[in-house]
């Protein structure tokens, strides 16, 4: 019986999905996402040399929103870094909140905008969420506030 479960799972690891690889995006490089983290610490020389995600603000208020209103804010941000920025992921804490961020990198000295959109459907009273993104910045991941007083519909 053990041999038929070890045939089986060597059987269902070698299996493929079919799926086709993804080409990896020509725009990336090895030394965009260089990780300056080694077993002895932090390499100080490669971690100044990271690109540098500066925000102009990391909270929104949207003030009172009727329920079912649907409201966005633009957070703006600037890499400060000496090599490109890239944001990897952006994610919201809850379905209501829609980040959406640039897929392409951006230069050192240059502006993102990062777009989260708020759905207010369903809800009610104080709503404060979140979004997380990651990048390939020396601390990678950051986080970004909106908040509201979500009012009953009349």
């Amino acid at each position: 019986m053990k041999y038929y479960l070890i045939g089986f799972m060597l059987l269902a690891a070698s299996c493929s999905d079919g799926k086709k690889e993804q080409p990896v995006d020509s725009k990336l490089s090895p030394g965009m996402v260089n990780n300056p983290y080694t077993a002895d610490g932090i390499d100080s020389s490669a971690a100044s040399a990271k690109p540098v995600l500066s925000f102009k603000d990391t909270l929104h208020n949207f003030g009172a929103i009727h329920e079912g209103e649907t409201v966005q804010h633009d957070f703006e941000f600037t890499n400060t870094g000496k090599t490109p920025l890239i944001i990897t992921s952006a994610t919201g804490s809850c379905g209501c909140t829609v980040p959406e961020y640039p897929h392409d990198p951006i230069a050192p000295g240059k502006s993102g905008i990062m777009k989260v959109t708020f759905n207010s459907a369903g809800k009610s009273g104080r709503m404060f969420k979140t979004v997380i993104l990651h990048a390939n910045t020396v601390r990678n991941a950051h986080m970004l506030y909106i908040e509201s007083e979500v009012l009953k519909k009349k």
